[in-house]
């Protein structure tokens, strides 16, 4: 009969690392080079843009994120994001993938404008916006027959931030649809799989977390974008005045307690929003069995 250890005589279980072994040495000196960067780069002037609006005290930023002006800014910003960030990510999924699954002359020419907006300076893009669409240009002379005024109202705000958020969506799914195999495809058509559900129940759901990935970020670039908005925005207080210009607006009248409370308003429901976006995501890869 085997012996038995006793509790104090167990062997003792190797102690968990802190890094997992690698071939390439100098951890060390990256993860520490990672957290400078990350601290001074991004922490600590979030660091310093609460402590300046802790200055006001909570009283103090309630009631700058009570005002009528700025809670009407806020919404519009806000709401405005998710709503170009939707229909960046469901536009961008279809020309991503007419880019991979499809050939036909000039494609390299199409995949090569998706990333305008990157290139592009935020000024030019407004002021193109603002030409095309202002009453008397070219797209925007047509709607306004039909009763339709794009730019200066929100509607023109939507617009500009789905020309900055559509590149985000586009890049963020492209690789993957261009890794689905197409042998796939045709298994679940020849199983019988209508292609509704191939399309439903093979192709997206891999693609899914990625999806969400792109509208996470045209969601935050739309956020916060400033140049290419205000263009063709109007600006225009209750009704087209973004929060971004709101902020600019009070470090001109150097009221920088309101500013930085406007804009630390701004960070807490961005990250609230982006904190729900992320679970969804990684719940959507636990759902699906995608990584």
């Amino acid at each position: 009969m085997a012996a038995t250890l006793a509790p104090s005589q167990a062997p003792p279980r190797p102690a968990r690392r802190f890094r997992r072994q690698s071939v390439i040495p100098g951890f060390g000196l990256s993860f520490g080079y990672t957290l400078a960067c990350l601290g001074l780069v991004v922490l600590l002037p979030l660091a310093g843009l609460v402590v300046k609006a802790s200055g006001l005290g909570l009283s103090g930023i309630w009631k700058v994120a009570s005002d009528p002006r700025v809670a009407s800014a806020l919404k519009l910003s806000f709401g405005v994001s998710l709503l170009s960030a939707l229909v960046a990510s469901i536009f961008g999924f279809i020309v991503a993938w007419v880019l991979t699954r499809y050939q036909f002359p000039g494609r390299k020419i199409v995949d090569a404008a998706v990333d305008l907006p990157f290139a592009l300076p935020t000024a030019v893009a407004g002021i193109a916006l603002a030409s095309l669409y202002a009453p008397d240009g070219l797209i925007g002379a047509p709607l306004d027959r039909l009763g339709i005024q794009v730019a200066y109202t929100p509607l023109g705000v939507f617009v500009a931030m789905t020309f900055v958020g559509l590149p985000f969506a586009v890049r963020t799914v492209q690789p993957l649809i261009a890794e689905i195999d197409k042998e796939v495809e045709e298994a679940s058509a020849t199983l019988g799989a209508t292609r509704r559900s191939t399309l439903l129940k093979v192709v997206l759901p891999p693609l899914i977390p990625a999806v969400l990935t792109g509208f996470a970020l045209a969601f935050a670039r739309g956020v916060g974008e400033y140049g290419s908005v205000i263009f063709i925005a109007g600006n225009l207080p209750y009704v087209s005045e973004i929060a971004p210009l709101l902020i600019v607006i009070k470090l001109s009248e150097f009221d920088y307690g309101g500013a930085a409370a406007i804009a630390t308003i701004m960070l807490g429901i961005s990250f609230l929003t982006l904190l729900a976006i992320n679970l969804i995501q990684a719940w959507s890869r636990r759902r699906f069995g995608y990584v």
